[in-house]
């Protein structure tokens, strides 16, 4: 196994392992910290972060606006204060060493007022910001405003060329490094493209090899990549190491990252991710930003596999096959069904899905009632968590504040379940009937040596033993 050695990144010497940012509350400043204090880069997730009370305690965001452009402002706030909150313990924690990056979705609610905020409450405690989930032209801008490096999250090597001719070379000198995220192999959201097969991953050496040819041209030759997605151990990833043609190269560590002492997720979710096979992170659409995105395949994607496969196509008028009556709703207001549809709803009625939910595509969906009252509630109790969202129809643009569109009843309140699994540890049926973020290699918990008898390592463990080459 090759030495593992510093490179430069936003101006410093650091060790090339980086902390995955990941979504709400599972990656803090305590996990941050502590990852920069070992000689790393530590990434907090600015994503709706927590406030802890005086004992440790996430306080919980209460919404007391009565409407959803009521409640969005509070959840902007709720933002700002726990991103701030989070800069100060990680940098607190850090001593000093390594450095400490904050991460945002560039859909998220707000996402330039809250890392705006963020960075003015927590000045001079951040070195670099990442992003990703969308096109961050903005990124560069506001990096710049406030003198600290950015690291955009893309997948292909075209994705960044848009983001470099379009913003990115008007503020060269504060582009830390390129993030390339894999989008098969990583959690969270994925970039997968329209002309990607999402069944087929590709290799990664020549996606990353086309960009360090494109950022090459731009001049950036020595700035670093982070590669993101599928890393494990680093023995796999030598001949990445001191490679010419690669240039500077790091890794980022986000499910692995998870299974600390310090990480910020609750025992339970640490058990379950020591159970994971290989097939369990399942690569899914049903993500309200549109995104593909990579969870555990538990009960709560399973309910949604199942709730899309429950769905025929209706016209509102006899047309082509589309004959056989079905009246909707408590009105049985008439629809119409091939035969062979209407068959197959029957049987779903007589298994108790007996509601029919109407989505944006001229299909309905079939539920139970109480599945169904889930549902509408959750679309009416919006805090407009991301800048658009299909589940409710929410967007952050007046005048309307709609996308335009009915709300999709096949997706889901992302808001709402990746809170629950971050702060509802106590109960172990969490990590069943919520939304389980988790790259594919997370069933390696299971089969790596370090984590023999369920031992979980604490940050500085980890790293020293990612330094191994393991």
């Amino acid at each position: 196994m090759k030495a593992i050695n510093a490179i430069r990144m936003g101006g410093v010497e650091v060790l090339p392992l980086v902390e995955g940012g990941k979504g709400v509350s599972v990656s803090n400043g305590w996990s941050s910290g502590n990852w920069a204090a070992s000689g790393g880069v530590g990434t907090f997730s600015a994503v709706n972060a927590d406030i802890h009370d005086a004992e440790g305690r996430a306080i919980p965001e209460v919404y007391h606006g009565h409407t959803r452009r009521e409640r969005h402002e509070e959840l902007i706030d709720f933002a700002i204060r726990g991103g701030i909150y989070q800069a100060r313990q990680a940098h607190e924690l850090a001593g000093g060493q390594g450095r400490i990056h904050a991460n945002i979705l560039w859909e998220m609610a707000g996402a330039e007022r809250v890392i705006t905020g963020v960075l003015e409450g927590a000045r001079g405690l951040i070195h670099g910001l990442t992003c990703g989930a969308g096109m961050p032209y903005r990124l560069s801008d506001i990096a710049a405003r406030f003198s600290v490096h950015y690291y955009p999250i893309i997948s292909s090597a075209r994705a960044f060329n848009a983001l470099w001719r379009r913003a990115y070379s008007k503020a060269a000198e504060w582009l830390g490094g390129v993030v390339y995220e894999d989008p098969w192999r990583a959690g969270g959201h994925n970039g997968l493209s329209n002309s990607e097969d999402p069944s087929r991953p590709e290799d990664p050496y020549p996606r990353v090899l086309a960009l360090r040819k494109l950022m090459r041209s731009f001049g950036l030759g020595e700035t670093p990549i982070i590669m993101a997605g599928g890393v494990w151990w680093l023995e796999e990833w030598q001949d990445w190491i001191d490679n010419p043609e690669l240039g500077p190269v790091a890794f980022q560590f986000g499910t692995r990252a998870l299974l600390t002492q310090e990480s910020p997720i609750s025992d339970a979710w640490k058990k379950k991710l020591l159970t994971l096979k290989e097939g369990d992170v399942f690569l899914n659409h049903f993500s309200p930003t549109g995104f593909y995105s990579s969870a555990v395949n538990n009960a709560f994607i399973q309910e949604l596999r199942e709730r899309n496969e429950r769905q025929v196509a209706y016209t509102t008028e006899p047309v082509g096959e589309h004959v056989a009556e079905y009246g909707v709703g408590p009105r049985r207001r008439i629809v119409y069904f091939t035969p062979p549809d209407l068959a197959r709803v029957r049987e779903w009625v007589v298994e108790g899905f007996s509601e029919a939910m109407r989505t944006p595509d001229n299909t309905l969906i079939f539920v139970t009632p109480e599945k169904a009252r889930e549902i509408v509630a959750d679309q009416v109790a919006c805090m407009g968590c991301l800048s658009q969202c299909r589940f409710s129809n929410w967007s952050e643009h007046p005048p309307e504040y709609s996308n335009g569109k009915k709300a999709d009843p096949r997706s889901f309140c992302i808001q709402k379940t990746l809170q629950s699994i971050a702060h509802d540890g106590e109960d172990p049926r969490s990590v069943e009937h919520n939304l389980m973020f988790s790259g594919h290699n997370g069933f390696r918990f299971a089969t790596d040596p370090f984590y023999s008898n369920g031992f979980i390592p604490t940050v500085k463990q980890l790293i020293e033993r990612i330094l191994t080459g393991r």
